[in-house]
């Protein structure tokens, strides 16, 4: 076995037992489902210095999990995230140089990054305010759901800064089209949840009681399944964007051949010879 190899073996754990000090975190009774929630409803779930840094380093971390094969992020008391705490982060910010604006701009991006480095498809369970970095966060997401309910809102405008933030201009763009984001981020204006759901933002809208359940039924669906292809699906998904129509195809081979040296392969050929249904286990 390779230094590389044992290393990685090294970092591999379980995240079942994960006690985060920032926000809540649950898993799902076999373990392969956690739901993320951003816990201070007294003022619409907020993010602070240390909350966003410590969502960092569990995406980060998630690479390595062995137990969780989809996430779900949400927010407690019906909202979802009001973004950058106005007195914790947005007037600390006014005093600070620009070594450390930009440091703390760079960890913000780098929470988006590593939501789309991780392996796991997260899927956001959105109600109420969804706005600034909370926006950011479901537009990093995998997949959205939504209540009647849910105001999405880009509006770092509204404090004096550009809608470039945290991969905005990039991500956005390639969702609901770069007319409609140019409008969003201009005016800062909210984003209604039957907007988001025509333009794609969405991928459905349900009640308010019922979204929370609906995208955990859903990642549970998607976690039953064999997710190290679905890694290499979100993997792809990402890379692609930068790549031409050859080099993709090319990478999708590559990729495709590799999934079929997956044991969840076999499984899945096996049980439609048996005329079973697979039971995939991620290897």
């Amino acid at each position: 076995m390779t230094d590389i190899a044992l290393d990685m073996r090294h970092h591999k754990r379980a995240f079942a037992d994960y006690d985060p000090k920032h926000f809540l975190w649950s898993v799902s009774p076999d373990g392969r489902v956690a739901t993320i929630t951003l816990n201070r409803p007294e003022r619409k779930n907020p993010l602070t210095f240390d909350s966003y840094a410590e969502l960092r380093d569990l995406f980060r971390g998630l690479c390595y999990a062995t137990d969780i094969k989809a996430v779900v992020i949400t927010g407690a008391g019906g909202n979802f995230c009001s973004g950058g705490d106005v007195h914790e982060i947005i007037g600390p910010l006014t005093r600070m140089s620009m070594p450390e604006l930009l440091d703390f701009t760079r960890m913000t991006g780098d929470l988006v990054k590593a939501m789309r480095a991780c392996p796991q498809p997260i899927i956001s369970a959105i109600d109420g305010i969804c706005a600034g970095a909370g926006a950011m966060m479901a537009l990093a997401s995998d997949m959205r759901l939504g209540t009647a309910e849910a105001r999405t809102a880009f509006l770092f405008v509204r404090v004096g800064l550009a809608g470039a933030d945290m991969g905005a201009c990039t991500l956005l763009p390639r969702m609901i089209g770069q007319g409609r984001t140019s409008e969003l981020l201009y005016t800062g204006r909210a984003m209604t949840a039957e907007e988001g759901l025509h333009w794609g933002f969405f991928n459905a809208l349900h009640g308010s009681h019922a979204v929370l359940a609906e995208a955990e039924t859903l990642a549970a669906q998607i976690a039953g399944g064999p997710t190290f292809a679905h890694g290499v699906t979100k993997k792809l998904l990402h890379q692609e964007w930068n790549m031409g129509v050859d080099e993709a195809i090319e990478a999708e081979a590559e990729a495709q051949a590799i999934c079929m040296q997956t044991r969840d392969f076999r499984r899945a050929y096996d049980a439609f010879v048996a005329k079973q249904k697979p039971v995939f286990e991620g290897d």
